[in-house]
C-alpha cells in the first residue's frame, strides 16, 4: 500500500480551512452544531479546569504515512519544532503544576531536540509520554531510542490498530505489523509492560472502518491474549480512540461518500456522561510553531483558543488558562460518542443502552 500525504497529493483538504468549511457547513441541516447539543444536555459552555497535561506536537515529519493520520504526517513533511520553542514549553512545565508532558508528532523521535527535551522534563520529575509509531525504533539512526526511553522512564504509547497483520498493514502500510511486533518484543526485554516494572507500555487501537471502538476492557483482554500467546508480548493497558473526521480520514469519508453517515453515527452516539472527562478540560496543546490550542484535533484544524487570537507559548502564563472557554466544532462529536474518546482512551467503562 502506498499512501501520500494530502499535501504531497495536492489534495484540497491539505488546506485546513477547507476542512473547517466541510465540518461547519450550515447548509447540512441533518447535523446539529456541537455547542447546540451540549446546551441541550445541560452544558451551556465547555471550559478548562486545572491544567494537568501539556501536549506538545514536535512536528509533522514521520517515517510512515498512515491512512487514518489526522496530522497528515509523513516523510515529505519538514515542519519541526525549534529548540527555542522547546525551551518555552519547558518554561511552562517549570512554572506550572503540569503533571504530564505528552509528546506527539509525526514521529516525535525524528525531531533532533527530542532527547534534550525529554531529559530536561524528567529532571523536573514530570511524567513524559512518547507517542511512538514503533517502526521508528528499528529505523537507521534511531535504534538507540528504546534504551534512551527506558533510561528516562518514558511511557511509550504505541499505535497498534489490530493484532491481525492484514488489518494493521491495511491502515498503516505493508510490513508495519511485523516491525511493530519486533519493537514491542524489544521494549519488553527492556522491562516495558512487565509486572513490577516502572516502564509503562500502552497500546492504542482505532477502528479500521466506519464504526465506534468496541468496549475497551474487553478488547484489551483480546489484545492481551493474542499478543501473549502468539508473540510473548506483554503491555500495561490498551486505549481505544475514535477516528476523528479530520485530514486523511475525512478525505476517505468524502471520497467514499460516507461522510454524512459517519457524522450521523457520531451525533446519534453523543453521550453526555463523557463530557466531564474530555481531555480538553485538563490539557493544552502546542503546535510545532509554538501556538496554543485546546486539543490536538483543534490544532490540526487550526481552531485557536476560544477567548483569544493566536497565542504563542512564549506569551502564556500557566495560571491564565483555568476556567477559560474551550473552542468546539462538529469534530468534537468524536470525543463524546459512545464510551467517549481521548488521547488516554475511552472515558467511560460502559455505555448505557
Amino acid at each position: 500500500m502506498s499512501v501520500l500525504t494530502l499535501l504531497r497529493q495536492g489534495n484540497p483538504l491539505a488546506d485546513v480551512e477547507r476542512q473547517r468549511e466541510i465540518l461547519d457547513d450550515s447548509r447540512n441541516i441533518t447535523l446539529p452544531k456541537f455547542q447546540t447539543v451540549l446546551a441541550d444536555h445541560g452544558f451551556p459552555k465547555l471550559q478548562r479546569e486545572t491544567l494537568e497535561t501539556l501536549q506538545v506536537n514536535v512536528g509533522k515529519l514521520c517515517n510512515q504515512t498512515c491512512r487514518h493520520c489526522h496530522v497528515d504526517a509523513g516523510p515529505d513533511r519538514r515542519e519541526l519544532m525549534t529548540r527555542e520553542t522547546f525551551e518555552q514549553c519547558l518554561r511552562i512545565v517549570r512554572e506550572s503544576n503540569v503533571k504530564t508532558v505528552d509528546i506527539t508528532g509525526g514521529a516525535p523521535e525524528m525531531n533532533p531536540h527530542f532527547k534534550w527535551f525529554v531529559t530536561e522534563v524528567r529532571k523536573l520529575n514530570r511524567h513524559v509520554i512518547d507517542r511512538c509509531n514503533l517502526t521508528i525504533l528499528s529505523a537507521p539512526g534511531y535504534t538507540h531510542f528504546p534504551q534512551f526511553l527506558a533510561d528516562h522512564q518514558v511511557e511509550v504509547v504505541a499505535s497498534l490498530p489490530c493484532y491481525l497483520e492484514e488489518n494493521c498493514d491495511s491502515q498503516r502500510g505493508n510490513g508495519v505489523f511485523r516491525k511493530s511486533i519486533e519493537a514491542l518484543q524489544l521494549l519488553n526485554t527492556l522491562g516495558y509492560g512487565r509486572d513490577g516494572s516502572p516502564l509503562t507500555l500502552s497500546l492504542v487501537y482505532n477502528p479500521t472502518g466506519l464504526s465506534l471502538p468496541p468496549n475497551q476492557q474487553k478488547l484489551e483482554q483480546s489484545y492481551r491474549d493474542q499478543l501473549r500467546q502468539r508473540f510473548g508480548i506483554e503491555f500495561n493497558q490498551l486505549y481505544t480512540i475514535t477516528n476523528m473526521p479530520i485530514s486523511r480520514f475525512l478525505d476517505d469519508l468524502i471520497t467514499s461518500g460516507r461522510y454524512d453517515e459517519y457524522m450521523s453515527l457520531l451525533v446519534r452516539s453523543f453521550n453526555r456522561d463523557a463530557v466531564d472527562g474530555l481531555m480538553c478540560r485538563s490539557t493544552i496543546s502546542v503546535d510545532w510553531q509554538g501556538y496554543l490550542y485546546d486539543c490536538d484535533f483543534n490544532q490540526m484544524l487550526d481552531l485557536p483558543l476560544a477567548n483569544a487570537p493566536r497565542i504563542h507559548v512564549s506569551e502564556l502564563q500557566a495560571d491564565s488558562l483555568k476556567d477559560q472557554p474551550i473552542a468546539v466544532g462538529r469534530h468534537c462529536f468524536g470525543c463524546t460518542a459512545g464510551a467517549g474518546s481521548s488521547c488516554r482512551g475511552a472515558l467511560l467503562e460502559t455505555v448505557q443502552s
